[in-house]
C-alpha cells in the first residue's frame, strides 16, 4: 500500500472507533482480517495513525476546527508527522485511493497554527473535564504533562537478575540499540518510533525465550523497588494480573522468602504461570483467583495493591481510554481501590507494610486515597516520599515527592505515571 492508501484506512479505522465508541486494538484488529491484502508494514503503519490521532485528537480538531475522522486524521499528520516536500498534498499524488485531501491553503494553515491561542485543555489534548484534576495535582505544569502524556514512548525491558544482566541483554539486542536511559538499574530502553515505524518484536528473540528479560515499562520496574521488598520476606501481590510485579519482587528478592500472587480476573492471571516458569522464579506461589487468603492474615512482611485504576498513567500507550474515561469511573475505582486497602491492611503483620500502588495521574486515585485511608485505619503510617524515592535511587525532583509517596509521570521520569505508597502497620 501506498501512503494515500494508508493514510485511508487510518481514516475508516478511526471513524470506527469514533462512531461504536470500541478499543482501538478491536477495530485495527477487525480492518486487518477484513483486509487480508495488507501486509505487516501497512498495519503497522496504518496503527501509528490511528494512535497517533487519538493520541492528539484534541489538538488535531482544534487546528481543523472540526471533528469529522477525515479532517482530524489529516491535520495530526499535517502537524506532527515529517512528510516530503510538497506536504500532505505531495505525499498521496496519484494514489487512487488516497482520501480527499486538504487543500494547500488549509494544509498551510493547520500546520502554521499556534497552539498556544488554544483552550488550555486542547494544548494538553486532555479530555475538559479531566483539566481540573490535572491542574490540582501538578499545579503550574498540569498543559506539559498532558502533552507529555501524549508523546509515543519508547520500549522498555526489566533484565531478569535471576538469569542475566544488562550487559548480556544489551549484546543479545545489539541490532535494536537498546540504551540504559531511563531510571531503573535493570532496564533497558529502545527509543519511541517515528512516522510508520514500529518497535521490533522482542518476545520472539532467543533472549526472551531465555527468560532473561521482560517488558516492562520503567515505572513499573521503580514501583517494584520502591516497596522495599527484602530477600526472605512473606509478600502478597493481590492485584498480580499477569505477573509483571511479582516476577520484579522475586528478583528483588534473589528468589528467597516467598510471594503469593492472584487476582480476582482469573484471565488476566492466566498468563503469570508461563512468566514465572520463563524467569526461572522458585519463590512464587501461585492463588486462584478467588482463593481464600485466611491462612495468611496477620502474617504477610508485605501486601502489594497494584491496584485496579482509571489507567491515566497509561495514555502513551493507550490513548483511546484518554477519550472513553468518564468521571464516573473515578469514583467507581476510588470504591474498589478503598475496599482492597481495608483487604491488605487485614492481611498484614504487624511492622509490616501495605504497598499501594497505581498507574494514575488524578490525586482522587493517588494522595486522596491514602489520606482517607489512613483516617480509617489510624494503625498505619505512610512512609516519606524521600525515603522512597531514595531506595530506587531517584533525586527528589526526578519524581512528585510527597508525605504520601512518590508520583513518576511521563514529564519527570520519562515513564509512564505510577504512584507509590508505602504504608507500615505499627499495631
Amino acid at each position: 500500500m501506498r501512503f494515500g492508501g494508508r493514510l485511508q484506512a487510518a481514516i475508516e479505522v478511526f471513524t470506527d472507533i469514533e462512531t461504536r465508541r470500541r478499543p482501538v486494538a478491536d477495530a485495527l484488529r477487525e480492518w486487518g482480517v477484513s483486509h487480508r491484502f495488507a501486509g505487516s508494514g501497512d498495519r503497522a503503519a496504518i496503527g501509528n495513525l490511528v494512535y497517533d490521532a487519538l493520541r492528539w485528537h484534541r489538538s488535531s480538531a482544534w487546528a481543523a476546527d472540526s471533528d469529522d475522522p477525515r479532517r482530524v486524521v489529516l491535520a495530526m499528520v499535517a502537524r506532527r508527522w515529517s512528510l516530503p516536500d510538497g506536504g500532505l498534498t505531495a505525499s498521496v499524488a496519484g494514489d487512487p485511493y488516497a482520501p480527499e485531501p486538504l487543500s494547500e491553503d488549509e494544509e498551510a494553515a493547520i500546520a502554521a497554527l499556534d497552539l498556544a491561542t488554544a483552550p488550555d485543555d486542547v494544548r494538553a489534548d486532555v479530555p475538559a473535564w479531566v483539566a481540573p484534576a490535572l491542574a490540582e495535582t501538578f499545579g503550574d505544569d498540569w498543559i506539559a504533562e498532558g502533552q507529555a502524556s501524549a508523546e509515543r514512548p519508547p520500549l522498555d525491558l526489566r533484565v531478569n537478575a535471576l538469569k542475566a544482566d544488562r550487559d548480556k541483554v544489551a549484546k543479545a539486542l545489539a541490532r535494536f540499540s537498546p540504551s540504559t536511559d531511563g531510571l531503573a538499574p535493570s532496564g533497558l530502553r529502545i527509543a519511541p518510533t517515528s512516522g510508520p515505524g514500529r518497535h521490533p518484536n522482542v518476545q520472539v528473540e532467543a533472549a526472551f525465550s531465555k527468560g532473561w528479560f521482560e517488558v516492562q515499562d520503567q515505572g513499573s520496574q521503580l514501583a517494584a523497588l520502591m516497596s522495599l521488598a527484602r530477600s526472605g520476606e512473606k509478600v502478597l501481590d493481590l492485584c498480580a494480573g499477569g505477573g509483571g510485579k511479582s516476577l520484579a519482587l522475586a528478583a528483588i528478592m534473589d528468589n528467597s522468602g516467598q510471594v503469593f500472587a492472584t487476582d480476582a480476573d482469573r484471565h488476566r492471571l492466566a498468563p503469570i504461570r508461563d512468566r514465572l516458569r520463563r524467569a526461572g522464579t522458585r519463590n512464587v506461589q501461585v492463588r486462584d483467583a478467588g482463593a481464600s487468603l485466611d491462612d495468611l492474615a496477620g502474617t504477610l512482611d508485605m501486601v502489594l495493591v497494584d491496584a485496579p485504576c482509571t489507567g491515566t498513567g497509561t495514555w502513551r500507550r493507550r490513548p483511546d481510554t484518554k477519550w472513553r474515561l468518564r468521571s464516573e469511573a473515578v469514583k467507581r475505582r476510588a470504591e474498589e481501590q478503598a475496599g482492597l486497602l481495608d483487604q491488605a491492611a487485614d492481611l498484614v503483620r504487624p511492622g509490616g507494610r501495605v504497598v499501594y500502588v497505581t498507574c494514575s495521574l488524578l490525586d482522587a486515585e493517588n494522595r486522596a486515597q491514602v489520606r482517607t485511608f489512613l483516617d480509617r485505619r489510624p494503625g498505619l503510617v505512610a512512609k516519606p516520599g524521600p525515603e522512597l524515592a531514595a531506595h530506587a535511587g531517584l533525586a527528589p525532583e526526578a519524581a512528585y515527592v510527597t508525605n504520601e509517596g512518590v508520583l513518576l509521570t511521563p514529564l519527570r521520569t520519562g515513564t509512564d505515571a505510577f504512584f507509590v505508597s508505602v504504608l507500615e502497620r505499627q499495631a
